[in-house]
């Protein structure tokens, strides 16, 4: 049977591990001023090109269905 201090040791392994995302994320987190994972989100000051071509192709199936 294992001993105290073994099940401690591996009791502090399985708890690394599974708090390990967690500390990551955090980390992230602080790492960027507040924004997890970098700039993610557009704010409007740039044309987003698939937005654009999503854009022409409904606008191309409008025209071709409501002719």
């Amino acid at each position: 049977m294992f001993g105290i201090i073994e099940l401690s040791v591996i009791m502090l392994l399985v708890a690394g591990v599974a708090f390990l995302p967690l500390g990551y994320f955090i980390y992230m987190y602080t790492a960027k001023n507040g924004e997890p994972f970098g700039e993610i989100e557009p704010h409007g000051d740039h044309e987003s090109p698939l937005l654009n071509a999503v854009g022409k192709v409904i606008n191309n199936i409008k025209e071709r269905v409501f002719k």
